[in-house]
């Protein structure tokens, strides 16, 4: 019997198996796609992120970045990074990456489908396999949350993410945030050749539609270069608890409240490092608190400035408020930025 069985292959899935095989314990990692991964990501890595996965032994490419800046016409605000360097990293690169990590650690990766998961007290019955204990890091519409009847009802603000890389040399060294009435559009530097270009909006539609309330992004892209678009969504998902039994829920399966503030991949390994712990420890239980203490901050400051953001007139203010404010812009950005 394992002492652990990861369900879901991502980033966090395979951060969960690299802290699990440090800490010693029997680990396996089931994903149900083969190979190296895609998906709609900002593909900002936060300075702690950073610092996280540099710990694991894990080589990150990719483009350094230096901080943050909001824009909106005729605004623009900055906070550089305190605490250390940010990173932007294609999806894929930084998947290829933590593969590579997990091989060299002798952790098996399985393509399956997981179809059935049931808590016996003593252990866990992965489609008929014992194992002590399961994670599950399955994603924002995680099948396993939803085997063990964790699905909170869904939320009835609904908001979308698409994404796409340019062929473009990155004209700064800080993720740009631009604001107009109905979405936000994000551009990271990934390479010294490309950059990645996400947009969020509670309006699905095209990405080249969207761009469209963007000038101050398009008119620095190159016509009809739009590469590899991939799209996410509804994004706010709301599980109705963290443990049950000796599973556990890490990353965007274990509740997610939108994009909006980047920090999705080092939450999520904070709460891998966690549930690993938890089950060191012998004490599952234990997670839900772990989980929330190193996942309140993101949390609570990504929901209120989508909260703010909902509201046309604060919408309209927000970038020309924190120009105003820059030292608060720069506290707000760097209590997300922070290694946990």
């Amino acid at each position: 019997m394992r002492d652990l069985v990861v369900v879901g292959g991502g980033p966090v899935g395979l951060a969960t198996a690299l802290y699990a095989a440090r800490a010693g314990l029997d680990v396996e990692v089931r994903e149900k796609r083969a190979g190296v991964i895609d998906k709609a990501c900002g593909e900002g890595l936060m300075p702690g992120a950073v610092a996280a996965l540099t710990e694991l032994g894990v080589a990150l490419e990719g483009h350094p970045i230096r901080g943050i800046r909001y824009v909106a016409p005729g605004h623009a605000v900055e906070a550089p990074f305190r605490h250390g360097e940010g990173r932007g990293v294609r999806r894929t690169v930084l998947h290829a990456a933590l593969r590579d990590a997990v091989e060299q650690a002798g952790v098996p990766v399985v393509e399956h489908v997981v179809r059935e998961v049931s808590d016996h007290g003593d252990h866990v019955l992965v489609d008929g396999e014992p194992t002590r204990h399961l994670v599950a890091a399955d994603g924002l519409h995680s099948p396993v949350r939803r085997l063990l009847g964790l699905e909170a009802p869904a939320s009835r603000l609904k908001r979308f993410g698409l994404r796409a890389h340019v062929p473009v040399a990155p004209w700064s060294d800080l993720v740009e945030v631009h604001w107009s009435p109905r979405a936000e559009a994000y551009v990271t530097p990934v390479s010294a050749h490309e950059v990645g270009v996400a947009v969020l909006s509670a309006t699905p539609g095209p990405l080249e539609d969207l761009l469209g309330d963007f000038p101050m992004i398009t008119e620095r892209l190159p016509a009809g270069r739009l590469d590899g678009v991939r799209g996410a969504g509804p994004l706010r998902q709301r599980p109705t608890a963290r443990v049950a039994g000796r599973v556990l829920l890490v990353g965007d399966a274990s509740g997610y409240v939108d994009a909006l503030t980047g920090e999705g991949i080092a939450v999520g390994l904070a709460q891998a490092r966690a549930a690993v712990d938890a089950v060191v420890a012998g004490d599952p239980a234990g997670y839900e608190a772990a989980w929330r203490r190193v996942s309140w901050r993101h949390h609570l400051l990504t929901a209120a400035l989508l909260q703010a953001g909902r509201l046309s007139v604060v919408r309209r203010h927000l970038v020309p408020t924190a120009a105003r404010l820059p030292r608060v812009f720069g506290a707000a950005v760097n209590q997300l930025a922070r290694p946990a």
